[in-house]
């Protein structure tokens, strides 16, 4: 690699200026965990507190160690290289690199697993984003914020931004000279009630960056999940080498799709609306939009029986409109997961591997709960918290209903997260972590090995639809 990527107007171009399409996908659920990537209830600070106090501090800590290991590995990163795609975002969990009890103060070994999975991406030609999916405090009010809250405390504490501003300077000192890095992604899905906050923040974290880095592209999110940029003004003008990030899931994907996805005209039409607010204010400024996340999730069987199939084909046709809208427009983006446990992943782990064997029984019950807020599928619990949502509705003037992050987060979503996503989950914690009493070193890391490619199944008709997309001929 002789050159860094660059933005160049609405591109992001080598060092000869040739356009650089970028496509490829999220390691979610490895240096951020995620519940519903991997089985557990909650946050992934409480489910490490918990093993710690069931199997020990040692054993946990091998552990999750051997998971991080197992995630990705070479034969993740040619598998990704097969497919013609050509760029993983690797979002990152503050606390590999800090501790709340000792801020400020570097934690090296949180480069071990970055270090490594970026070395073997660059082994197969393949471009990493670094993406601070969990910042201190919470950037926004959900559960990948591991923050264990619906609030936002990110931008009520000053502490909070300063400590990730000092952690940007300390990640991009250390990956300056890389250039198989594409850029930084400073901040996931920001949600600043104040819609000012954010702007203040991505200035100084641009400068902090840029003072030690001057190479990187940075990929700033919109406010409200990476949907709006109402209120950036002019600060592009300032903001040197700078693409912009949307967020453009469709709820055509999703179990609470108001419809059958049939891709009917009108159901086309809204798709594309919603993709062209989203990036409006770059279209109007000229300036690089990159698709950060994006993608449909999958109907299992063992959950959804005899219409697995027909669902799943419905989502592979949100999938290909999707793309077929990206690729008027050349469209970088990545979509939104690689690996999980059979819910939304490229590839994702056996049912006949030890950890989804161990944990078969606890996951039909969190299916059943819907205490994941991604994709929860509320069928079987809706009776108990509709009544909560008609007092509400009720007792509160239309007018203070719709809370923000409204309308990302409907009246029924924010019942949803509070009730089933935080409270529900913290009895379930305890309960995940009971399933590893016992367990030896060696049968926690054939737990761990259950993450290893060679433990997972593909999802074949993502795959063959992405690969289909993953290229885009450059021009100059």
């Amino acid at each position: 690699m002789s050159s860094y990527l660059k933005v160049s107007g609405t591109k992001v171009v080598d060092g000869d200026g040739k356009e650089v399409v970028l496509r490829g996908a999220g390691l979610g659920g490895w240096m951020n965990m995620e519940n519903f990537i991997s089985g557990y209830p909650g946050c992934e600070f409480q489910i490490r507190t918990a093993l710690a106090e069931v199997v020990g501090p040692i054993k946990s800590e091998f552990f999750f160690d051997k998971f991080l290991e197992y995630f990705f590995q070479e034969e993740d990163a040619k598998f990704f290289k097969s497919l013609g795609l050509n760029c993983i975002r690797l979002p990152f969990n503050y606390r590999h690199f800090e501790d709340d009890l000792n801020p400020l103060v570097l934690k090296e070994e949180g480069f071990k697993h970055l270090d490594r999975v970026i070395d073997l991406c660059a082994q197969q030609g393949i471009y990493t984003i670094l993406d601070l999916h969990a910042a201190a405090g919470g950037q926004n009010t959900d559960w990948h914020c591991d923050a264990g809250t619906h609030i936002a405390n990110f931008w009520l504490h000053k502490d909070f931004q300063d400590r990730t501003i000092w952690l940007w300077k300390e990640l991009a000192k250390h990956y300056a000279n890389n250039k198989w890095i594409a850029g930084y992604n400073p901040l996931n899905e920001p949600a600043d009630p104040t819609h000012t906050a954010v702007i203040k923040f991505y200035d100084q974290v641009h400068d902090t960056i840029r003072s030690v880095d001057t190479e990187h592209v940075i990929f700033s999110d919109g406010n409200t999940f990476a949907s709006d940029f109402s209120h950036f003004g002019d600060m592009h003008k300032k903001w040197q080498n700078t693409a912009y990030s949307i967020h453009d899931y469709s709820g055509y994907g999703f179990p609470a799709s108001p419809e059958d996805y049939v891709s009917s005209d009108e159901q086309r039409r809204r798709m594309k609306n919603s993709y062209k607010r989203k990036r409006e204010w770059m279209d109007q400024h000229g300036l690089c939009v990159w698709n950060g996340e994006w993608g449909p999730v999958y109907a299992r069987k063992q959950y959804d029986g005899l219409a697995t199939d027909d669902i799943n084909e419905r989502r592979y046709k949100v999938l290909k409109d999707q793309l077929a809208i990206y690729n008027q427009d050349r469209l970088s983006w990545s979509i939104w997961l690689y690996k999980d446990i059979g819910f939304q992943g490229m590839v994702y782990v056996s049912q006949e591997t030890s950890y989804t064997v161990l944990l078969k029984d606890f996951l039909a019950k969190k299916h059943r709960l819907a205490v994941d807020a991604w994709g929860a599928d509320t069928a079987q619990v809706q009776h108990i918290y509709q009544p909560l949502i008609n007092h509400i509705t009720k007792e509160i003037p239309q007018e203070n209903q719709n809370l923000y992050p409204f309308p990302v987060w409907k009246l029924s979503d924010r019942v949803g997260r509070l009730s089933r996503s935080i409270l529900v989950t913290e009895y379930l914690v305890k309960e995940w972590a009971e399933h590893f009493r016992g367990k030896s070193e060696a049968e926690l890391d054939e737990i761990a090995k259950s993450f290893k490619f060679e433990n997972c199944l593909h999802r074949d008709g993502l795959n063959k639809i992405l690969m289909d997309n993953a290229q885009t001929r450059s021009s100059s």
